[in-house]
């Protein structure tokens, strides 16, 4: 064997000893879950990315939950970090605006520049448009919705809201939440609320074993076959008139 090909054999040796192992193949994702088999619910947080929302993401990784978060451009562009975990954790993003004004006493411009600006932010931060609008306050008329129509998004709502906002206190949160759960129900939360954010490890606990899927707002909806601009749930006395 010559000098020259003993040396290469050698070199080729030693490259294989020092190569990675391979890495392990990623495990298969799990099923979806179907919401008419089983019992689901949905936990919708509003305003974020809040500076709680990492926290929040442990919490929701821990328990094998999912979660939407309706975001504002604002923060999306101040956080970008916390958006693009969201996505790449598989829970569902929906758009709330750039600032927050109320969408029924905004122009048009002012409106569709909102939910473009929000819409550039999400998708610089994650790579993924939002396909789900959800307007500041929750707030929708005739107009709104046609402009979410534009858009090609639906208006989501909430079936109860947890008043996290408005009491600020850890048991009161998981209280007014279990009491409004119900299934394929939608509620309204904020992750900026650090009494939430403490609450959720009971709250999913607790959720889960009154045997609830904790599942995005898209596995709620699928079923519904909501068209761009529908309003769901429809709220009372709302008119499309």
């Amino acid at each position: 064997m010559s000098r020259q090909i003993s040396s290469l054999l050698a070199i080729a040796a030693v490259c294989v000893t020092l190569a990675p192992a391979p890495a392990f193949a990623q495990a298969p994702k799990k099923a979806p879950v179907d919401c008419e088999q089983v019992k689901c619910l949905a936990l919708t947080f509003d305003d974020g990315p809040g500076k709680y929302a990492g926290t929040l993401l442990d919490t929701l990784k821990k328990y094998d939950a999912k979660a939407t978060f309706f975001l504002e451009g604002q923060y999306v562009k101040s956080r970008p970090a916390f958006v693009k975990r969201m996505v790449a954790e598989g829970h569902a993003i929906g758009n709330h605006s750039y600032k927050h004004p109320d969408f029924t006493k905004s122009d048009p411009a002012t409106i569709r520049n909102e939910i473009k600006t929000t819409q550039a932010e999400i998708k610089k931060a994650a790579g993924v448009e939002p396909k789900l609008l959800r307007p500041p306050y929750g707030l929708a008329d005739l107009q709104v919705s046609e402009i979410a129509g534009e858009f090609d998004m639906p208006v989501i709502l909430w079936t109860a809201g947890s008043q996290d906002w408005n009491s600020k206190n850890v048991e009161a949160i998981k209280k007014q939440t279990m009491a409004v759960a119900q299934q394929d129900g939608i509620i309204l939360m904020h992750d900026w609320v650090k009494q939430t954010v403490d609450a959720m490890p009971a709250i999913i606990k607790s959720l889960q074993k009154k045997g609830y899927h904790l599942v995005t707002v898209d596995d709620i909806i699928k079923r519904h076959n909501l068209q761009a601009g529908d309003v769901f749930p429809v709220p009372a006395g709302w008119s499309a008139k």
